[in-house]
């Protein structure tokens, strides 16, 4: 009663421990910590750094920029500079001057010939109508091109007219009259050949063109000096502006001018203000503008961020969902990843802070494929695969050294395909040195990939293939030191057994399987019988076939205490058990799970090995041992004395994973199919399938995840093993055996 109170406290015990493997809220809690892990890497590439600074206060350290950035204020100033910089554009429009020349000649020729009108009334006329001729010409023409010139050119044009018009002196219109009829269709001609060649000069001030005007009239062949002046002030009279300020076309060239101004911006590095000095207005400004200071930080780049990175641990968590593989429950093991990650991470931000404009792609150098080698090792193939995915952008993040970008695409790129290729690589190795090729293999491939980058993007240069070559190959070489170093660590930290590990304790010179072979020949063939059936059962249903192979060999390895106490090892000697106590018997045949353990926890092997060891016989009932008791009683004739089953059982526990209980079964089967004489498949058969059902029906896989059809499959490759390594064995009884089998 004390050993089962004693097996009830470290039952519990052990519950207690791992209880936080199964916790939902510290598995909350860990893929908080990946969002945590994803923001702190790839913000400071993503979210411009904010100062606590004050107007007219000290800087306390030099700000730079932290990117190239656009200069708001100064690209501002720069195309109000330039546009303030356009001319005023004049635009030409030739109002046909020559029709006002050709009005007052026909108001001359039609008054100058009147005899009943007197001179004063003639001077009159001219004096008050060439003024209105002008200005009704002005308002016809305004009028007729209302629908091709918009209204401020149109206001323009009548208010040059206006402003500059000509008064042509008293002393003229005295003389008007005394032209003769033959002289008038002279100066006629005249005038409207002086006005026509003056008014195809572009001039926005009329004044200079009629300063030309009377050496044009010298110069014609007119001989009367009366005709001559009056032909020049009627020229001066009909001369105007043609060329008008366009205000639309000043807008828009103005408007051009700014836009065609190139953008000024801050490179990355500039120094915006040196520690020491004062913040002026400018600086301040200037680090408001660029969301550079704490009390303008702008929250929508952080929760962009939060967002994004919760999408890769969505991803993930998904992924992990869907997988049906330990970690999807397990914490321990979600923990393991989250350290991975956090490795392979600090990995590359260690690598981008080397990283310098003189020393290009240096971020090839980065140990990336470290995460996925070790994700493939420690875990699953397939959690590496999505992990690959997002080391892949984060490095685009992290490596990223161009300000124009989010996402450097070739880091990128580079970091996926070696990190498929280590997959490959490092999928199911069985030895060290296949972690060797896997890093001679990332070298390899990066290189590649980062030449054909080069070449894709016609940057080759000596230069930089030298340093794309070098910086890819020394990270495969890089990589593989990690992983080989950080390999034990991990098995130890988290109990992980890693195949590179497992083939390493299958070694049979080691010191624990030395002494079974040594000392117990006969379990040593046991185990190793136990071995090759776990193996492929265990592959059959999906399960660690090399952890159930290794495990068979080190489970039985507390025989050694007692060897001759177990019927493998009773060779040409009698079995001790026969002149035993039953009881005593089933004492020494127990405790081998307890001293296997005590050996295994002295040569410190790894847990899940002690765990198949402990588990391997659940809480069977020793049925030899139980029946041979009762009996005795009857024999002794005691009929008070009652023999409880659970005397007479293992202490556990039961078996916790699928590999623990599939050892139990080949164990049992083993020993079971070695004790018949010229076994045939039917008889294999049918003791495979009784030994399971006993155990199904005794609860052996109550406490892990064995499925019926997975027991079933089980069975069947069993059945196929044995066919083909067993040979005729002594037959015992079916009923109550004669000889115990111990195993």
């Amino acid at each position: 009663m004390e050993s089962n109170k004693n097996r009830s406290q470290k039952n519990k015990w052990r519950l207690k421990v791992n209880e936080w493997k199964n916790s939902r809220i510290v598995r909350i809690l860990l893929f908080f910590c990946f969002i945590v892990l994803f923001y702190l890497s790839v913000s400071p590439k993503l979210i411009q750094e904010t100062y606590d600074i004050e107007l007219n206060g000290i800087s306390n350290k030099t700000i730079e920029a932290q990117e190239r950035i656009k200069n708001e204020s100064a690209t501002l100033r720069a195309r109000a500079n330039a546009s303030e910089e356009v001319q005023p554009v004049q635009t030409i429009i030739q109002l046909r001057n020559e029709e006002i020349v050709e009005l007052i000649y026909n108001k001359i020729e039609q008054l100058n010939p009147d005899t009943l009108m007197s001179n004063n009334d003639k001077i009159a006329i001219y004096r008050s109508e060439f003024p209105q001729l002008f200005l009704d010409y002005t308002d016809t023409f305004i009028r007729v091109n209302r629908d091709i010139y918009k209204e401020a050119m149109l206001e323009e044009i009548q208010g040059q007219l206006t402003d500059y018009q000509y008064r042509i002196p008293e002393e003229t219109y005295f003389k008007i009259p005394k032209i003769s009829a033959e002289e008038i269709s002279e100066m006629k001609s005249v005038t409207k050949g002086i006005v026509s060649k003056l008014m195809l000069e572009r001039n926005n001030d009329p004044l200079t063109s009629r300063t030309k005007v009377p050496e044009m009239v010298n110069a014609s062949q007119l001989s009367n000096k009366n005709a001559r002046e009056i032909v020049q002030e009627i020229a001066r009279f009909a001369l105007t502006s043609n060329r008008f300020y366009d205000e639309e076309a000043t807008k828009e060239a103005r408007i051009q001018a700014a836009e065609q101004t190139e953008p000024i911006f801050i490179e990355k590095g500039d120094i915006i203000v040196a520690s020491g000095e004062r913040i002026t207005a400018e600086d301040y400004d200037l680090l408001n503008e660029l969301g550079m200071l704490k009390n303008t930080t702008n929250v929508w780049p952080h929760i962009g961020m939060i967002i994004m990175v919760s999408l890769f641990v969505f991803v993930l968590h998904m992924f992990i969902r869907q997988s049906k593989l330990a970690i999807m429950v397990n914490n321990g093991h979600l923990t393991m990843l989250l350290v991975i990650f956090v490795l392979t991470v600090i990995s590359m931000v260690l690598i981008s802070l080397g990283q310098a404009a003189n020393v290009p792609y240096m971020g090839y150098m980065a140990p990336v494929a470290l995460g996925s080698i070790l994700i493939t090792i420690l875990l699953d193939a397939r959690i590496a695969f999505i992990s690959s995915m997002i080391f892949s952008i984060v490095a685009s993040i992290i490596l990223n050294v161009r300000n124009d970008i989010l996402f450097d695409y070739r880091y990128g790129f580079v970091t996926a395909v070696v990190c498929m290729v280590s997959i490959f690589a490092i999928h199911k190795a069985s030895q060290r040195s296949t972690v060797l090729r896997a890093g001679i293999l990332i070298s390899a491939f990066a290189t590649i990939s980062s030449i054909s980058l080069l070449l894709i993007e016609n940057t080759y240069t000596l230069k930089n293939l030298l340093y794309s070559i070098a910086f890819s190959a020394t990270g495969g070489m890089i990589t593989t030191v990690l992983v080989i170093g950080l390999l034990p660590f991990f098995e130890i930290a988290f109990g992980i057994l890693s195949p590179l590990k497992l083939v390493e304790l299958s070694n049979p010179n080691h010191p624990l399987l030395r002494k079974l072979l040594t000392e117990t020949p006969g379990s040593y063939h046991h185990s190793v019988m136990v071995g090759n059936l776990s193996e492929s059962a265990a592959e059959a249903i999906g399960a660690d076939g090399l952890l159930c192979r290794v495990g068979s060999f080190y489970h039985d390895i507390g025989k050694t205490k007692r060897p001759s106490y177990f019927i493998e090892n009773q060779t040409n000697i009698e079995n001790p058990h026969d002149q035993m106590d039953p009881s005593l018997s089933k004492s020494i045949i127990i405790a081998h799970t307890r001293d296997g353990v005590d050996m295994l926890n002295t040569h410190r092997m790894p847990k899940p090995l002690r765990d198949i060891a402990e588990q391997h016989h659940g809480t069977t009932l020793l049925a030899y041992f139980y029946h041979k008791a009762k009996k005795q009683l009857e024999l002794d004739g005691d009929t008070d004395t009652v023999i409880e089953e659970i005397e007479y059982r293992y202490p556990g526990p039961k078996a916790q994973t699928r590999e623990a209980a599939i050892v139990g079964i080949a164990d049992s089967v083993e020993a079971a199919v070695r004790s018949l004489r010229n076994p045939t498949k039917e008889q294999i058969e049918t003791m495979i399938r009784k030994i399971i059902k006993s155990r199904l029906d005794d609860g052996q896989f109550d406490e892990c995840d064995l499925t019926m059809k997975e027991l079933d499959l089980v069975a069947r490759s069993l059945k196929e093993t044995l066919l083909g390594i067993f040979h005729s064995r002594i037959e015992y009884p079916e009923d109550l055996p004669n000889k115990p089998i111990s195993h």
